[in-house]
């Protein structure tokens, strides 16, 4: 809008004795409108402009009421007042709820920072699918992170059961040096079955349960809708998502989790954007329990299978043969690193080592040592104690008394 001010200034320059060609160059307005105000006798003052009636000004008032009183989305008031003759779009009618609808206040989080040696977080996240022993598997990332350093670890995996989160710790443990005295975990199965108001009536999974105490921290559960209180850990799984798998190209399992150490050695020697210091430096402080303290935990997982009748067990799609007297037995598998103990009962009667691939059958001789001699023998028994399935009678002849004959005889004489 032209101002007073601007006004005053054309009409100085013209007394000036300047053009209009001048003037325009000068103040760089058009011609025309130099002229223009060259031959105004007062300060030209523009027209008020006239309301434009909307086609929302006879709900307003509606909508306002509405909107105090709920809560409700646009789209619903919309169809409200569209039933009370409103014939606009509901563009104009999301658009002024806008202007009126009350701002709700940002929660404010108050962020948890743990001393050094205190405290570390736990997490899964599912990363995709690949194609492992010719079946096609979900992939996890199991991830540990230290509360005061930074410091993260991570693991792929195929699985997410209790004896997988075991030995995520323990490949966790051995990359820190050490483990906190206490760890924060999620409300999973694999860590608790049943939560109690009090943690000294909590009931632990039981397998984890003697992994805790074994090595002596604390486990800690989240609280429940509280995703705050994981907040480092449940970073780090999004972190990895994007940094480390988008766009990635991985051979195996195993490839993926050599370039994901790799990644995480860089990391880790990288500041951090919250600490603005390198985790691995911070990692000097952070006082962990040392792992050599205690014996290193032995991690056994066990799984149960019935003896087929041909005495094999299978395992991960593989058959692996067992002495044959127990076929049609139940067994339990007991597996540790790459080894598999099967017991029956209280009785340990074999020993394999798991094989990778998939349909591989496994057979060892000595399994079935005699088994041919005792199948020879149950069926010559067989045979001699089995019924035959039919009989064949003898010839019926008719026995007729000696004076029949003599008749007969008499009669071929005569």
């Amino acid at each position: 809008m032209f101002t007073v001010e601007e006004f005053f200034v054309i009409r100085d320059l013209h007394h000036q004795g300047l053009n209009i060609s001048q003037i325009s160059r000068k103040t760089g307005y058009h011609r025309n409108t130099v002229r223009k105000y060259l031959a105004a006798q007062t300060v030209p003052t523009s027209a008020p402009r006239r309301t434009r009636l909307s086609k929302l000004d006879p709900f307003k008032e509606y909508i306002q009421q509405r909107i105090c009183e709920y809560s409700l989305s646009a789209a619903r008031i919309c169809r409200e007042i569209q039933d009370m003759g409103f014939d606009g779009k509901c563009t104009i009618v999301k658009d002024y709820i806008r202007t009126i609808r009350p701002q709700a206040p940002v929660q404010a989080v108050l962020r948890y920072e743990t001393k050094p040696g205190v405290q570390a977080q736990v997490d899964w996240g599912e990363c995709g699918r690949i194609e492992e022993d010719g079946r096609v598997r979900k992939v996890y990332c199991f991830s540990m992170i230290l509360g005061y350093s930074r410091m993260r670890y991570m693991v792929f995996t195929l699985s997410t059961d209790v004896s997988a989160l075991i030995q995520c710790h323990l490949h966790a443990f051995d990359y820190f040096g050490g483990y906190t005295e206490e760890i924060l975990y999620d409300n999973i199965k694999t860590v608790i079955l049943k939560r109690a108001l009090r943690a000294s009536d909590h009931q632990w999974n039981p397998k984890f349960e003697d992994f805790f105490r074994y090595h002596g921290f604390v486990p800690r559960l989240c609280r429940p809708y509280c995703p705050q209180t994981k907040g480092k850990v449940e970073n780090s799984i999004g972190y990895v998502k994007r940094d480390f798998l988008l766009g990635g190209t991985f051979s195996s399992l195993d490839d993926m989790n050599r370039q994901l150490l790799q990644w995480l050695n860089r990391v880790n020697a990288t500041p951090h954007g919250t600490t603005n210091e390198i985790p691995f430096e911070r990692l000097r402080q952070e006082n962990l329990k040392p792992i050599t303290a205690i014996p290193a935990y032995r991690l056994r997982r066990e799984e149960y299978r019935k003896i087929s009748r041909e005495a094999y067990i299978s395992y991960l799609g593989n058959r692996y043969s067992v002495p044959y007297r127990y076929a049609g037995r139940e067994a339990v598998l007991e597996l540790h690193d790459d080894q598999m103990t099967i017991r029956v009962g209280t009785e340990a009667i074999c020993l394999h080592i798991v094989v990778p691939g998939h349909a591989r059958v496994i057979r060892e001789k000595k399994h079935f040592s005699g088994l041919l001699g005792e199948a020879m023998r149950c069926n010559s028994q067989s045979r001699a104690a089995s019924r035959p399935l039919f009989t064949m009678a003898p010839p019926q002849v008719e026995h007729r008394p000696l004076s029949v004959y003599d008749t007969f005889a008499d009669e071929v004489r005569s």
